[in-house]
């Protein structure tokens, strides 16, 4: 599996317009059944209502099934279950639920993809990659906007973009590098899937990839390539007087200029350049900000991948880009902890401080950045503040005071806040 992968990636480097073909070739019974191991087990079942266990009892016989009906032309893309989760906003963000045998197929198509367009993505996307993600891109946009020529900072945002995608559009792009009408019409085929509404509607989308499908991150990605990123470095560079600078994690992006005249230029065709593909910017959320070290006492910040980005001077009075947890995010994960507190409040001490420091590791992890141990304490204390509080409300009379609740903590070790980024990842980054 690994050598066929490899061929197909080294095919992809040595010949850049080069159009593959025969991909689906790949799609063997041996193929999917590796591809298996890369499909979430845990994640909830699709419209069909079965499970990853299920489908593993017999894994090769739904395997040699899935693949005869391929071979046939007789597999079609069940409905996709829309579940809706909310958002930190207030709002609700609609997730697809494909079938199992869909998430393994599209598992497998997008290992294939990948192995073709992780030649072709540029340096400056981030997101659903590879041993790239978005710790790496919040290090990227520090080290550049530190240690750059930058004076301008634009940041955008796109409004409803994985419901907006052009699908003919992303076919248009998907055959520059795909010859093969199998795998087009396999993509096809799971981008006009029915979807099924909580209501019991059945939506057939025309334009768009539905969050939560294995091979939509992919799409996305190959979708933003070829509309921003290629166009941001071949044509907008090129007509910038000073140096430009595009950092993009999925649909989120920040662009920082040297000159004013080449942000505000930007700016201005930014909507024309995302309208010819369907796309919308979010006015509300897209704004250029004078941002650099000879503006320190203006206080401007702006907020990129759950961190708020902002110039200040360190002890030795040097002025550096620093960063901390975006207030929205602080507010919406002590909102989200509160919930959790309320329904797990009467769950036995030992398997509830488990979970507690779970998600206190996970906290840590994404916002362990060099340089915000402050609101890293701020989060914690607060989350101690709020289960104390609820801890209390297990009976009608008060379980324990202050100090007990101090040696509780001492004793289940409660996750401390904790930096768990690597030192030198900036200099591994660049």
């Amino acid at each position: 599996m690994k050598t066929s992968l490899q061929a197909i990636t080294n095919k992809a480097r040595r010949v850049k317009k080069h159009r593959f073909q025969n991909l689906c070739g790949c799609l063997t019974v041996e193929f999917l059944i590796d591809s298996w191991r890369y499909v979430k087990k845990n994640s909830a079942p699709g419209i069909d209502k079965i499970n990853a266990r299920e489908y593993e009892k017999n894994l090769r016989g739904n395997v040699e099934d899935l693949v005869k009906r391929l071979k046939e032309k007789r597999y079609s893309a069940k409905l996709i279950k829309r579940v809706y989760i909310p958002k930190a906003n207030g709002k609700l963000r609609p997730l697809g639920l494909p079938s199992i045998e869909d998430k393994l197929l599209q598992t497998a198509v997008s290992r294939l993809l990948s192995a073709i367009y992780e030649e072709d993505f540029l340096t400056c996307s981030y997101g659903y990659r590879k041993k790239r993600g978005a710790k790496d891109a919040v290090a990227d946009v520090t080290h550049a906007l530190n240690f750059g020529r930058y004076t301008y900072v634009v940041e955008a945002d796109i409004k409803g973009f994985f419901d907006n995608i052009d699908q003919k559009w992303l076919i248009k792009m998907l055959k520059l590098r795909i010859d093969d009408r199998v795998i087009i019409r396999l993509i096809e085929k799971w981008l006009r899937a029915g979807v099924l509404d909580t209501n019991g509607m059945v939506i057939h989308p025309v334009t768009g990839t539905p969050q939560g499908g294995i091979i939509s991150p992919l799409l996305a990605n190959i979708y933003l390539h070829y509309s921003l990123d290629l166009w941001f470095e071949r044509v907008v560079k090129k007509h910038c007087e000073g140096e430009a600078y595009l950092c993009r994690y999925a649909d989120d992006f920040i662009c920082s200029f040297r000159f004013a005249r080449d942000a505000e230029k930007f700016f201005r065709v930014l909507k024309k350049r995302l309208g010819k593909f369907g796309l919308e910017v979010a006015e509300e959320k897209t704004r250029i900000i004078k941002f650099n070290r000879h503006h320190i006492k203006n206080g401007k910040r702006f907020d990129f991948l759950g961190f708020e980005f902002y110039w200040s001077k360190d002890r030795d009075g040097k002025p550096n880009v620093k960063k901390r947890t975006s207030r929205s995010k602080l507010r919406g994960g002590l909102k989200n902890f509160k919930l959790w507190c309320k329904e797990s409040r009467n769950f036995r001490l030992k398997k509830l401080f488990s979970l507690l420091n779970a998600k206190l590791r996970g906290y840590y992890n994404y916002y362990g950045v060099i340089g915000n141990y402050d609101s890293l304490q701020e989060f914690y204390f607060k989350a101690v503040g709020i289960l104390y509080k609820w801890l209390n409300r297990r009976s009608q009379r008060r379980s324990f005071n202050f100090e007990t609740f101090k040696i509780i903590l001492k004793h289940y070790s409660i996750e401390r806040p904790k930096i768990t980024q690597c030192r030198n990842l900036q200099c591994i980054m660049i």
